[in-house]
């Protein structure tokens, strides 16, 4: 397995998060070269520009953290994201249209998100601490048949975060070409390490500096 800095999401998503915090957080990912920085969109010029340069994905988000913003708006802000210099997003989708069983609604969607980005790489979140596995499948299924190319279990701002079960079951559902990003309440390397064993490649945490530092 290659280092584990090359699988984290160096995170910060708090809305009282400042400047000074986001000067930090760009020396952070520089220095453990990991695999991408996620900020709210307020901040992605400033670390397009601090990470230029740099392999580090720019990483932001989109109807987050509800998921229940229009389409359009979704689509809108995924392209003011890919000309400020984002090179991935992260995009709640609509939770309760997936588990009202509207899965058109739910494709169009992520499908609309793609298109207004299809440069970026785009990691659908499904919060699954709210889903029954079958939706979860549902949702994974969706996600890859809409043109996406990560499924990601949380925001970490809902009740639960990761587990090896809904990892596990994802990526089942994916198969194995496909990304599958673990994500909420990820503090340790143990933690860390049984969700990429479980089939995550990539791990979305605040916690970042402390799972490389712990191991």
């Amino acid at each position: 397995m290659k280092l584990i800095n090359r699988y984290l999401d160096h995170t910060l998503l708090r809305p009282e998060a400042t400047e000074i915090e986001i000067d930090k957080l760009i020396e952070e990912t520089l220095a453990f070269k990991f695999a991408a920085l996620c900020v709210h969109p307020l901040w992605v010029k400033k670390i397009a520009a601090g990470l230029n340069g740099s392999a580090v994905g720019v990483c932001t988000v989109v109807g987050f953290p509800l998921g229940s913003n229009l389409t359009e708006t979704k689509a809108k802000e995924a392209e003011l994201a890919l000309s400020d210099g984002a090179t991935e997003l992260d995009m709640v989708l609509p939770i309760g249209l997936l588990k009202a069983g509207n899965w058109r609604a739910v494709y169009d969607d992520i499908h609309q998100v793609v298109e207004a980005a299809p440069s970026l790489v785009i990691k659908v979140i499904l919060e699954t601490c709210y889903l029954s596995n079958e939706e979860i499948v549902q949702g994974c299924e969706l996600s890859v048949d809409a043109g996406a190319h990560f499924v990601k279990t949380s925001t970490g701002f809902g009740p639960g975060g990761a587990t090896v079960e809904a990892v596990k079951l994802m990526r089942r559902t994916v198969g194995e070409k496909f990304g599958v990003k673990a994500s909420g309440g990820i503090r340790n390397y143990q933690t860390a390490l049984a969700l990429i064993e479980a089939g995550a490649n990539r791990i979305g945490s605040s916690s970042s500096v402390a799972i490389c530092s712990s191991k």
